[in-house]
This record gives C-alpha cells, sequence and structure tokens, in this order.
C-alpha cells in the first residue's frame, strides 16, 4: 500500500463525529454534504426525543433482541414496541433523506452506530442489570449487532451505490469497561471490569466483519485514556480522539497505531457554543502531535482527518456550521503548513 493508497481520504479532510442539532433529516443531510465535501456524514438528531438518540438508534438494527425505553433507560423486552418502532422510523426517514440528497454522491462516506461494549454498559436486561453484567447477554447482543449493521451497510450501499463506507464505531464507554467503572442497576456498585482478551475477541469479530463488508472500520471514543493498542491489535483501520484530552502518555501508543497505517480523526474544534479560534491556532494541537511522536509532518495531512471534539447535537445551528467551517479551514492550514510554529 502506498502513500496516497493507506486511508480512504484525500490529504486536508474534515468531517463532523455524527450527531447534529435540530429535527429535520432533509435540512441535515444537505447541510453535511455542503460543509464535508470530501468525507460527509449520515447525521443523527438526537433532538427528536427517544429512538433518535445514540442508543435507541442502534437498537433500531439489532436483530431479535427487542428492546424499549423505561424510565431507567433501554431495556431488553419480549417483543418490538412503540419504542423500537419509533426509533426504526427515524432511522428510515434518515435514510430516506440520505437517498434523496446524496443518491449521486462518490466518495468516502461514514455511517455510525453505538460500540458492543458501549450497548452492553447501557442497556438493561429484563431484570435491570446492565447486559455488561451477564456474558451470554453480551454473545447474543454481539451477534445480533453484528447481522443487523452487515444488513444497514447493504441498506446504505443500496441508496448510495458510490459511497466507499467508513463505519465509525462509537464505543464512549469502551475505558470504563475495561477498568471497572460502570455502574451497577442501583447506582451504589461497580460492575466488574471485562478481561480485556474478551473485549479484544469482540471487537476484532465486529471490525472482521465491516471489512469484509467492503467497509473500513474506525472507532471513537472521546473519553480518556482510550486503549489505543487494544483498538489497534483488534483491526481499527482509524481512530477518532479528542486531541484536547490527549496526554504525552499516549504518544507511544498512538506513534505504533500510525506507523502501522492506522489513520487519526483528532477532535480540536469546540462541539459547544463558545467562541472559535483562527484556524491556524485550531490546528496547533494537531502539529505538535506529530511532532512529539517523530512522523514526517508532510505525512500529517494524509493520515489525519481534522473533526470537531464530539457530536454537535447540543450546539446552536449557527455554531455547528462554524464548527464544520473551522474544521474545514484547519484542515487545509494542516496541509498546506503542516510544520508546527516556532
Amino acid at each position: 500500500m502506498n502513500e496516497q493508497q493507506r486511508h480512504p481520504w484525500q490529504p486536508g479532510t474534515s468531517t463532523g463525529i455524527g450527531s447534529w442539532p435540530g429535527t429535520e433529516p432533509g435540512e441535515a443531510v444537505r447541510t453535511v454534504l455542503g460543509e464535508l465535501p470530501l468525507l460527509p456524514h449520515l447525521p443523527e438528531l438526537p433532538g427528536r426525543g427517544a429512538g433518535a438518540d445514540m442508543i435507541g438508534r442502534t437498537g433500531a438494527l439489532l436483530v431479535e433482541l427487542p428492546i424499549e425505553v423505561q424510565p431507567s433507560g433501554w431495556r431488553v423486552t419480549q417483543r418490538a414496541g412503540r419504542d423500537l418502532v419509533r426509533a426504526r422510523s427515524y432511522l428510515s426517514w434518515d435514510l430516506d433523506a440520505l437517498e434523496e440528497h446524496a443518491a449521486e454522491y462518490s466518495g468516502p462516506f461514514k455511517v455510525q452506530v453505538t460500540g458492543l461494549w458501549t450497548m452492553a454498559a447501557s442497556v438493561e436486561l429484563r431484570g435491570g442489570e446492565k447486559m455488561l453484567a451477564d456474558p451470554g447477554a453480551v454473545a447474543d447482543l454481539c451477534e445480533s449487532l453484528l447481522e443487523g449493521l452487515l444488513a444497514h451497510l447493504a441498506d446504505v450501499r443500496s441508496r448510495v451505490p458510490g459511497a466507499d463506507l467508513l463505519v465509525q464505531v462509537d464505543e464512549p464507554s469502551l475505558p470504563a469497561v475495561l477498568t471497572g467503572s460502570v455502574p451497577t442497576a442501583s447506582g451504589y456498585g461497580r460492575l466488574r471490569a471485562v478481561d480485556r482478551v474478551v473485549v479484544e475477541e469482540r471487537l476484532r469479530a465486529l471490525f472482521g466483519a465491516i471489512s469484509d463488508a467492503g467497509a473500513h472500520p474506525l472507532v471513537h471514543c472521546c473519553a480518556p485514556r482510550v486503549p489505543v493498542d487494544l483498538l489497534r491489535r483488534s483491526g481499527a483501520r482509524a481512530l477518532s480522539l479528542d486531541a484536547t484530552q490527549l496526554t504525552r502518555e499516549s504518544d507511544e501508543a498512538i506513534g505504533v497505531a500510525v506507523e502501522s497505517g492506522v489513520g487519526l480523526l483528532l477532535g480540536v474544534v469546540p462541539a459547544v457554543d463558545r467562541r472559535l479560534s483562527l484556524p491556524v491556532d485550531t490546528v496547533e494541537p494537531v502539529r505538535e502531535l506529530w511532532h512529539r511522536i517523530g512522523f514526517d509532518p508532510e505525512q500529517a495531512s494524509r493520515d489525519v482527518v481534522i473533526t470537531p471534539v464530539c457530536g454537535l447535537a447540543g450546539a446552536s445551528p449557527a455554531h455547528a456550521r462554524a464548527a464544520l467551517d473551522l474544521c474545514r479551514e484547519a484542515a487545509r492550514v494542516l496541509r498546506d503548513e503542516p510544520r508546527p510554529r516556532q
């Protein structure tokens, strides 16, 4: 693989994380396509309520594992009810909007799905405890998610035939799963940490299936202490990280990942309303990281995609558009001026 083929995106690319303010899917798709021409994504609109949130949205993909909303959150149930019908309707409307506005699109395109371990740490069993507490339930969840995700990718491809799909697996709870920090149902205790070997095996199965389907698996985790080495070994081809939370402790793991061909989506733009920096200042953390890990500065633009630090659902529409504008301009600066300022 030569440098030009190393990743599916072009140098100087920016993208969003996934969520977007508002409730109108057609408008959201048009905006994302216009603001992110090099790597658009399927926008998620959690402002619509239960079923459009990240857990409900992925719950809509699960096969023979229905879930419903309880006061404590999403819970496994015996049969699909109105909550799941609503979640599936939201996803269907979003895909219809995508087909209407992006059917002729050709190039890299990103879709998002909540990862196995974050789903297991969030969805309750019928008895009220998290699925994470039951290895058998986690195995069932893994199988259900895999089958549903592959069907979803086939559906997206049928609607946007020219899309080269990147699949962003959202795993914000993964560090807590590994360290035994996920609260029990009562909130007074913590669930036992899952063995890293088991976590890696499950992730490798998911990422391998995504790759076998002709898509590119990447992982988004905006929590501190992302297990970069574990994700690399599991087969993730790119990592989406909040660059503002990275410390020098992670430099070695990131360097090994980059050397092995893993791409980086680095969040440097605020995801909530606040004053935005100039593009040249915004991209400086990326330049500094690249300098610390010791790679050719010119390589940064090829391996790095610039993003907001997290999803934009909590921002005003004006800030969300400004954030994507800044991501695009910062990516251009990184491409044209890759070396850190002296």
